[in-house]
């Protein structure tokens, strides 16, 4: 059984789109465990002061940023017995965070009371992975409860290269709070090898994102992945 990282870097890392022509970053067999680490956050989501600002995030805006906004991915992975039709099951075994500090954005026309926010906002949040605890700046305590925002499969070939943005039957944005450690996720499979990715990382989140973004963070996940064959 294959027990590797799969670190983040600009070699590893796809920003704002998925795409099946995209060639795997690890090719693995069905039941091998693999930790990955994420980063997020574009430029303008950087702290000031004595924060931890993982250098491969600062590699990867180096390498260029998109024009389009989405996701920075870290990925994908092939498990190297699925096909077309067969169903990917995604064991999260543990999810931790990896940096001090998360950000949260919220701006005009955005979320879900667009016209009340004329102003963009926003916050770094500070983060104790010891006590797992966020600390807004006025000084509230919340729990951390990490988890992928994102995390999917290739889509169908013909869809061609699509945001990262919109969750869609390959997975994608799925922005789900129940989805932390111990928890599985299965997805169909729309190309060999299932090429899965992920990246998003949530500190916490409520019940969906009101204001576009939740606590968001770098994280380190080990997965496990298997493979249902197809019948019929």
């Amino acid at each position: 059984m294959l027990d590797t990282t799969l670190n983040a870097s600009p070699d590893t890392c796809h920003w704002g789109f998925f795409d099946a022509s995209l060639p795997p970053a690890l090719t693995i067999a069905s039941g091998d465990e693999v930790v990955i680490n994420t980063v997020s956050g574009g430029p303008q989501n950087l702290p000031s002061g004595e924060f931890h600002i993982p250098p491969e995030l600062l590699e990867i805006h180096a390498a260029g940023v998109p024009s389009f906004p989405g996701h920075i991915l870290t990925g994908p992975v092939s498990v190297a017995d699925a096909m077309p039709g067969d169903t990917l099951r995604v064991d999260i075994l543990e999810v931790s965070v990896r940096q001090d500090w998360g950000f949260n954005y919220f701006g005009p026309l955005k979320g879900t009371l667009p016209l009340d926010f004329p102003q963009v906002h926003h916050t770094i949040i500070s983060l104790d992975t010891k006590r797992c605890i966020a600390t807004m700046p006025w000084g509230l305590e919340l729990p951390l409860a990490p988890f992928f925002g994102v995390m999917g499969v290739a889509p169908p070939q013909e869809w061609g290269r699509i945001s990262t943005i919109e969750p869609r039957a390959h997975g994608g944005n799925i922005d789900n709070k129940e989805l932390v450690a111990g928890t599985t996720l299965y997805l169909p499979v729309y190309t060999k090898g299932a090429l899965f990715s992920c990246g998003d990382g949530h500190g916490a989140q409520g019940d969906g994102e009101v204001c576009v973004t939740a606590i968001e963070t770098a994280l380190q996940g080990r997965f496990q992945w298997r493979c249902s064959k197809a019948t019929g």
